[in-house]
């Protein structure tokens, strides 16, 4: 029997069941493969990220630039840490394969190496060599990457906020050591694009002004993309940031927009990139206006083909007769090839006789030349080609985008030289306006009678604008934002030259979501639906009060007596009338509060019926809305209490100035603070009487 010892329970058999008493090491000793150390589990699934370096072979530099270039981040793995692995950086075992496949991990490899060559030569002195050498060195491009991480096109519009954000700071910053010039004037001909592009096709919709920068959306397909503006003022570089991942960044976004922008131009039938010449970029004062002018002119180059298509139709029409009808004379045949266009485009316009009409016209005359059918297909072809190359197509524009065009239509806007032109271009001319500015590549002069409103931000004009048309309305940049935002064109009152500007409400914010409404929403709100205003009815309340007192004395001069006999019967009856409007408010406000009781009652009952689980979920929801409450019940304060400033003229009600009360109210806290130290004194410490207290 082998090595069976007497007095000892024989083992299982080694196809013993899983619910068996043999031990698990045995059973997997005796069963299945001992599992190596991390080959599975968490230790197997996330990796840290010195391991990943001596798997690829390659540098931390060259990791980071492949994570971002391939969209790859740092994971934490859910529940426990792996062993032995806490306080690193992890990343996925599928992602760490992603990337080892990754082509770019080949070129960069061949860029070290061709690296490594260049050094040897300029060590050994050899410059001319090591020239040489530097026109061979190996290139790769990322439009796989972004066809890999954005497969459709919509998907690439969605993450588009992003890149715009950075290419704009870019666009922004100064060309030093740390940051390339040619990056720089990459990013200001890709940021120029987009907003030539926004402009054309009349995509912004919301801009708000704040102190980091200019924050401004646009709507494109159905999908809203928002970027911020940074501020034209000189860009202090940082210190402590590492331009070196922001570079990475950019170069991957660069081909991301350069993807968006091509596939956006060409749904306007518009070659990408636009031929913008140095020579455009020297004459214009900005790279904005540059790329506009010229995609101006190509929109209007492609609308003159209407004529070129008419008569290709008309000699296409020609060569055909003479193929099919070579028998016919060919004096009479030219004589009637000889029909204008203007006949055939009145024919195609008084299109209204019937069918039959048409083929008995046809037959009768069967050597007739009808050139309307060729010249109508050509002419809606191309008025499907203008639709589109003007951004009218069915993919490009909606009934909003076409009503923001109408918001500015027939103004011009010129701006002064102090006031900062690239987003209030933008705006302007995505709403449907003309812009002008001083300087000598504007389209409109200074002194042009068909300007409309000169965007001004100074606190008075200068003398040397008497001079120009009076036809004008001076008004100050934020007119043309709040217009944009509200959809509407609001009066210029509160906005000239000088004024106090209303606030700039954000057009982000939902006010009914929020439970407030801003006074200036509101009134905005009644000037959009044609309601009065609170203030104009406070005034007219007050002056038809004034009417009627003015009314009152007149006739009391005359008939005094009268109303003093009239007062005293009637008095009476005024006191009853009274004392019932009386009651009916008392009896209105205790089914008022009996309901207030019983729905409070009603809500007690309901909250003792819950489990424990569904109460604590309705505390956290009453926590909730308590405190929004109370955020819009301060604002409520606010509002008031600036209005009653507002109307003091600056002072409180005692007749003080608000400086002034706040001085003697932080005295008078003073005082209290320290009377009461005072008596924590003199019966001993503040702690020591917390003490006693608790004993």
């Amino acid at each position: 029997m082998g090595n069976r010892v007497k007095g000892r329970v024989k083992k299982k058999a080694i196809k013993a069941a899983s619910h068996s008493a043999m031990g698990s090491k045995r059973k997997l000793s005796r069963m299945g493969k001992k599992q190596k150390k991390d080959h599975a589990g968490l230790d197997a699934t996330f990796i840290g990220r010195a391991a990943c370096l001596k798997r690829l072979q390659i540098s931390l530099k060259d990791f980071r630039r492949l994570c971002i270039l391939k969209g790859v981040y740092p994971r934490e793995p859910r529940g426990r840490t792996p062993s032995k692995k806490k306080g690193q950086v992890y990343y996925h075992i599928k992602d760490l394969r992603a990337i080892a496949h990754e082509p770019l991990l080949a070129k960069f490899r061949e860029f070290r190496s061709f690296m490594k060559k260049v050094r040897k030569a300029a060590g050994r002195n050899e410059k001319d060599e090591a020239a040489r050498k530097e026109s061979y060195a190996p290139s790769y491009t990322l439009h796989h990457l972004v066809r890999e991480r954005y497969p459709r096109f919509v998907d690439a519009l969605s993450d588009v906020d992003d890149a715009l954000a950075l290419v704009y700071l870019f666009a922004a910053l100064p060309s030093t050591g740390r940051v390339a010039p040619k990056i720089t004037k990459k990013a200001q001909t890709l940021a120029a694009q987009w907003g030539a592009y926004c402009a054309t096709a009349s995509c912004i919709t919301k801009t708000f002004v704040s102190v980091k920068g200019v924050y401004m959306e646009a709507s494109i397909q159905g999908c809203n993309v928002c970027w911020i503006v940074p501020h034209s003022f000189t860009q202090n570089i940082p210190s402590d940031v590492d331009f070196r991942v922001m570079t990475t960044f950019f170069e991957f976004y660069e081909t991301l927009l350069s993807f968006v922008l091509f596939k956006l131009y060409t749904d306007i039938g518009v070659r990408y990139p636009l031929p913008v010449t140095g020579v455009d970029v020297n004459k214009s004062s900005s790279m904005l206006a540059a790329n506009l002018h010229v995609l101006s002119n190509v929109l209007r180059s492609s609308g003159n083909a209407v004529s070129n298509a008419v008569t290709a139709a008309v000699e296409k029409q020609n060569t055909a007769f003479k193929e099919t009808d070579k028998e016919v004379n060919s004096s009479k045949s030219s004589q009637k090839l000889l029909k204008t266009v203007d006949d055939a485009l009145k024919k195609v316009q008084n299109e209204v006789d019937d069918e039959d009409e048409e083929m008995s016209d046809n037959e009768e005359d069967g050597d007739d030349v009808d050139i309307s059918a060729p010249l109508k297909a050509a002419l809606d072809s191309l008025t499907h080609e203008k639709e589109n190359s003007i951004g009218l197509g069915k993919a490009m524009i909606d009934d909003e985008a076409s009503k923001r065009k109408r918001l500015f239509s027939g103004l011009t806007f010129f701006m002064s030289r102090e006031v900062p032109k690239g987003y209030l271009e933008l705006t302007c001319l995505a709403f449907g306006g003309k812009v002008g500015w001083e300087g000598s590549d504007s389209p409109i002069s200074v002194k042009d009678p068909s300007i409309t409103h000169h965007i001004v931000d100074r606190p008075k004009l200068p003398l040397s604008y008497d001079s120009l048309p009076k036809s004008r309305e001076f008004v100050q940049p934020q007119w043309v934002l709040d217009c944009a935002n509200f959809h509407f064109l609001l009066p210029l009152g509160k906005y000239g030259v000088g004024a106090e500007l209303p606030p700039h409400l954000s057009p982000w914010v939902d006010d009914e979501e929020e439970g407030y409404k801003p006074a200036y929403a509101e009134e905005i709100e009644c000037l959009k639906n044609g309601q009065p205003l609170p203030e104009e009815n406070v005034e007219e309340d007050s002056d038809a009060s004034d009417n009627k007192a003015d009314l009152l004395e007149e006739d009391a001069d005359g008939s005094m007596d009268e109303k003093e006999k009239e007062s005293s019967e009637n008095s009476g009856e005024e006191e009853e009338e009274e004392e019932e409007e009386e009651e009916e408010e008392d009896m209105e406000k205790k089914a008022i509060e009996h309901k207030k009781k019983t729905d409070d009652e009603a809500k007690k009952l309901a909250k003792t019926m819950m489990n424990k689980k569904a109460a604590r979920l309705y505390g956290r929801m009453q926590h909730g809305i308590t405190k929004k409450q109370n955020v819009v019940a301060e604002l409520h304060r606010k509002r008031k209490k600036i209005q009653v400033d507002k109307d003091n003229k600056g002072k409180t009600v005692d007749g003080k100035t608000v400086l002034k009360a706040k001085v003697e109210r932080l005295k008078s806290e003073r005082k209290t603070i320290e009377q009461d130290y005072e008596k924590a004194a003199s019966s001993g410490s503040m702690k020591k009487k917390k003490r006693k207290t608790k004993k």
